[in-house]
């Protein structure tokens, strides 16, 4: 197995990792761990904001929306 050492860590981030490693029963270094692993082991997703959106507001989402009529065009002012 390979070690890695992380510098420069904010005390913050530490803070919450050691809390976080107690509420799952596991100590900061075993945290981390899995922290990393689940990180790396995650697929990226293949979805674009163009999917996103359509699955809130596409046609199987329930949200259903009116869309106004189109009015055409006004004519451009006469600059004569």
């Amino acid at each position: 197995m390979a070690s890695i050492t992380i510098r420069n860590l904010d005390d913050d981030v530490k803070s919450r990792l050691r809390v976080r490693a107690a509420d799952h029963g596991r100590s900061m270094e075993e945290e981390a761990r899995q922290i990393l692993g689940d990180a790396v082991r995650r697929k990226p997703s293949s979805r674009n904001l163009v999917s996103i959106v359509r699955s809130h507001f596409g046609p199987n989402s329930g949200v259903d929306l009116e869309l106004p009529v189109r009015e055409p065009g006004r004519e451009p002012p006469s600059l004569a």
